[in-house]
């Protein structure tokens, strides 16, 4: 796929920014409306395409800063959206007891994942590796995604909830090892 995409034209950026505004949409228009089958069905698919330009930076002319920078930022936008269209979910469709702790636990697991990102991002500026954490990327979407199809197809949206808790806890472990990499290697130092 990447190949045929690279010879028709196309570069490993438009593929990033295609796939944040595929994400986006998808997110907030299917999550924020109740379709909780299709919707994450949907957003698998685009985010399983999400390693597609980095593939296509290597087959191509090679990867670039810019396009490591673009790539990353875009994430954190793709991510946002699938947690803001979650938080919508709730707050347009849940049960009445479930809004404000579902809502919540949208908004925390949004703040945590962008932190958890942005700890890597800043080890790696300042030199040090931070790849370290039980809450990776993919983790914290596969998870989400998961718990959102099972309550389409009927599971209480306290499955969802109980699922956003578990992901808010595995952030912040990832948070406190990514601290604690960065820690030990200032030492060693």
């Amino acid at each position: 796929m990447a190949r045929w995409l690279l010879r028709r034209g196309v570069g490993p950026n438009t593929i990033s920014v295609t796939g944040t505004v595929l994400s986006a949409i998808a997110a907030l228009v299917l999550l924020g409306t109740g379709q909780l089958v299709i919707g994450p069905i949907v957003l698998g698919l685009i985010l399983l395409t999400d390693s597609l330009d980095g593939v296509m930076a290597r087959e191509g002319e090679g990867p670039t800063n810019f396009g490591a920078f673009l790539d990353s930022t875009l994430d954190r936008l793709a991510d946002s959206a699938v947690f803001l269209g979650v938080l919508i979910y709730f707050v347009r469709f849940a049960p009445a007891d479930v809004v404000a702790p579902g809502a919540a636990a949208a908004a925390v697991c949004m703040a945590l994942g962008l932190t958890v990102s942005y700890a890597r991002a800043k080890a790696e500026s300042l030199g040090r590796s931070a790849k370290v954490g039980l809450a990776e990327r993919a983790d914290r979407l596969v998870v989400t995604l998961v718990a959102v199809f099972a309550v389409g197809l009927g599971a209480s949206p306290w499955v969802l909830v109980g699922a956003l808790g578990l992901l808010a806890l595995a952030s912040m472990l990832t948070i406190f090892q990514r601290i604690r990499a960065v820690w030990q290697q200032e030492q060693r130092r």
